[in-house]
């Protein structure tokens, strides 16, 4: 007999778990702090989960997912709480994995943000970005910069998602949420017309083309402040794939693109925190002259090393130097701070130094 999908959801959620995972010839599987961690529930079958998930799908829900054997999909359950779905086959068998989403969007100040982000999203026009693998709070920065922005702004910000997340009340400025397959065919067609509809910000759920990071860097230049997140580690990591998705021909004007539109890539990981919970570790990138001629004469990989200069004025901060800061007191273990960084030997020479 299927388990009751809402009851456990609504368990998941009572953990403080951030993810369920339905396998079959698995038991359910929740993510806490980062770790995969068995429910103590009976090993589930395809049959089981077909039921249990089919529950939750509109008619024209399931006939996608029959059709293209994908789906995503957001999930508001009323007292419960709101989700982000994906349904996928593995073996043949139906497998979903259900994303926790906060119902209360939380502030920078909630999240313990660096202060450079109030003074970012002041920008009229440019490219943020938020980079970071699966799962490394993306979304959740993008919400506090954005709510950051409702408290304090009269704007107009849309919003284009596959699926929508964090639904925000308008309090001084205005939200138009827009998701991909209901509301806009595509993330290009959506930045296309965006155009017209008068936004003063833009965020793209994910800029996975070149027509979609083309729109993104014009609508950064002609005025439009645009936040946008990439599944990279790193600034210098990021302008690399944006320059790479397009053709030689093409990439000395996607640089001067970039080197006059963006501006800043934060690059995020979440890791453990001595006690519990997990923490956010932000490198930040903000565009300034030197760093911006680097980026049009193709010498990225100076990058880093502008990063490390002058950090008490520019705000930025490399995340070997969060790592190190976070050690000395004491909230990371030294094990995960080598397991997550993007260069565990700078990082294990700054250790040994102190």
């Amino acid at each position: 007999m299927a388990i009751d999908i809402k009851k456990l959801l609504q368990s998941v959620v009572a953990h403080g778990a951030s993810d369920l995972h339905l396998v079959a010839r698995s038991e359910p599987q929740i993510r806490i702090d980062g770790t995969l961690k068995a429910v103590n529930l009976p090993v589930l079958t395809g049959e089981d989960i077909e039921e249990m998930t089919y529950a939750l799908l509109t008619e024209k829900q399931k006939k996608s997912f029959e059709e293209h054997l994908e789906l995503d999909f957001a999930l508001m359950l009323p007292g419960i709480g709101r989700f982000r779905a994906n349904y996928y086959r593995t073996l043949g068998d139906i497998a979903a994995a259900f994303r926790i989403i906060p119902t209360e969007i939380p502030s920078l100040d909630d999240l313990n943000s660096p202060a450079i982000y109030k003074e970012l999203i002041k920008r009229e026009k440019g490219l943020i970005l938020v980079t970071g693998p699966t799962g490394s709070g993306k979304s959740t920065t993008l919400s506090a910069l954005l709510n950051e922005i409702n408290l304090t702004e009269h704007k107009h910000i849309i919003t284009i998602e596959d699926p929508v997340e964090f639904i925000h009340q308008n309090k001084k400025s205005v939200f138009s949420h827009r998701e991909t397959g209901r509301d806009t065919r595509s993330f290009a067609l959506a930045l296309k017309y965006a155009m017209r509809q008068d936004p003063d910000i833009i965020l793209i759920g994910e800029m996975r083309d070149k027509e979609t990071i083309e729109a993104a860097l014009t609508a950064a230049e002609t005025g439009h402040l645009v936040f946008g997140t990439l599944h990279t580690n790193s600034a210098p990591g990021t302008i690399n794939r944006i320059i790479d998705v397009f053709g030689g021909d093409e990439q000395a004007q996607i640089r001067t693109m970039i080197s006059t539109s963006l501006v800043a890539v934060i690059s995020q990981v979440l890791l453990p925190k001595v006690g519990g919970g997990r923490v956010a570790v932000p490198e930040i990138m903000v565009t300034n002259h030197a760093i911006a001629n680097l980026i049009r004469e193709d010498k990225i990989h100076q990058i880093y090393s502008q990063m490390q200069l002058g950090q008490g004025s520019t705000g930025m901060q490399t995340q070997t130097q969060v790592l190190l800061k976070l050690l000395n007191k004491r909230v990371i273990e030294k094990q995960h701070a080598l397991q997550y960084s993007n260069k565990p030997d700078e990082l294990k020479k700054n250790i040994n130094f102190r």
